[in-house]
């Protein structure tokens, strides 16, 4: 069903089990966005209703409002949250009203061909909500990522709601649903870093930054932090584990280059991360690294990038690149992990957490973004 077609006529049953709450939308490409009155369904049999604590505000938010990603408006934004289980579906057995969940979208099947030969983390038919959100007038809501948190309440698979300790602070542990997840699962899951290696993370934004402090806490002996802002790269020394920061502005890419490898000896990290997406940080994590060594995308490119790299080098150079989704997580093993560690004071997850605002502020929210001014901005409900 197409977002301008209308939900069909609902049982009075549903009509009593609806709830109506407060969401931030996106209209139209490129519109700011815009708070609005979501209608949530009564749940469907494998359904949860979450009251929604805190969401962060991800640049995949952005890049949804300004259609980089899918055409499908209206989207009902938001997807990095913590919040409480309020109602369940009747066949819900995986979490019940009272429990503090992270939000994740991937909320693996089981039964497609990636679960079946036990690549999980891979599955191609993760579960969403089996009913649409939408306006008061019945216009159909394209929830970011399935999950579409900003908002008082949301709608979601049970599977999508991955159990965490409930001490965490909101703000914190939502974030574990999107960017933080992406940049330290980068480095732990995807990389593998191992104890005693060398690491160079390109693009000190949250994701990038969660690969540091992912790389720090896999054991590497040297983090090397590169980022055209000064302030990123303190903070990656400062507050992250980066042993050293490169601050590239004024530095051409072979510059950048040479010096990530003149700090590691003269040969290039055993691992390279790019966590921007883009042609000039692509090279230099290419060729920065050791022979042999592993490269990790975990910067989205946008859909007219290219990376020109000649054919003779891939060959030559040896190792690896590797694309990582989500931090090649696994939500129900990961989740809980990381809070964990945050508590006990050997994660600094509660380091993103740049400010706290209201449903309200989140176009303001994404200026700040794009000018570089917070790691994470959270809404806090």
């Amino acid at each position: 069903m197409s977002n301008s077609e209308r939900t069909p006529e609902r049982t009075p049953e549903e009509e009593t089990a609806q709830q109506t709450v407060k969401g931030v939308i996106a209209r139209e490409k490129g519109a700011e966005v815009e708070l609005a009155d979501i209608v949530i369904p009564a749940p469907g049999p494998n359904d949860v209703v979450v009251k929604v604590q805190a969401t962060g505000v991800c640049h995949t938010d952005l890049a949804y409002r300004d259609g980089d990603i899918e055409d499908a408006f209206p989207f009902l934004l938001g997807h990095e949250t913590a919040g409480i289980v309020e109602t369940v579906g009747e066949d819900v057995t995986h979490v019940e009203p009272g429990d503090f969940v992270v939000l994740n979208w991937r909320a693996v099947c089981g039964e497609c061909r990636a679960c079946r030969k036990g690549d999980t983390k891979n599955c191609f038919n993760t579960h969403n909500a089996s009913k649409s959100m939408t306006l008061e007038d019945g216009t159909v809501l394209t929830a970011a990522l399935g999950i579409g948190s900003f908002a008082e309440k949301t709608l979601v698979h049970e599977k999508q709601c991955t159990q965490v300790n409930p001490d965490e602070d909101p703000a914190a542990a939502g974030l574990l649903g999107c960017g933080i997840m992406a940049g330290l699962g980068a480095a732990v899951n995807t990389a593998d870093v191992q104890r005693g290696e060398t690491v160079a993370v390109f693009g000190l934004g949250g994701v990038g930054l969660a690969a540091v402090a992912g790389a720090a806490l896999a054991g590497a002996t040297k983090v090397i932090a590169v980022d055209v802002d000064k302030r990123k790269c303190d903070a990656a020394t400062e507050r992250f584990g980066a042993t050293y920061a490169i601050c590239s502005k004024d530095l051409s890419e072979d510059e950048v280059i040479e010096k990530v490898r003149e700090l590691t000896g003269g040969y290039g990290p055993d691992v390279t991360i790019d966590a921007v997406g883009i042609q000039p940080t692509w090279r230099q994590a290419f060729y920065s690294r050791d022979l042999a060594g592993r490269m990790v995308m975990v910067g989205v490119p946008n859909q007219t990038d290219h990376v020109d790299i000649p054919a003779i080098d891939l060959y030559a150079r040896g190792g690896s690149i590797k694309p990582a989704w989500y931090g090649d997580c696994l939500p129900e093993r990961d989740f809980p992990t990381y809070v964990d560690l945050h508590l006990d004071g050997r994660f600094p997850l509660g380091e993103f957490v740049s400010e706290r605002i209201g449903l309200g502020d989140v176009e303001e929210a994404f200026t700040k973004m794009k000018q570089g001014d917070v790691l994470r901005s959270v809404v806090e409900i």
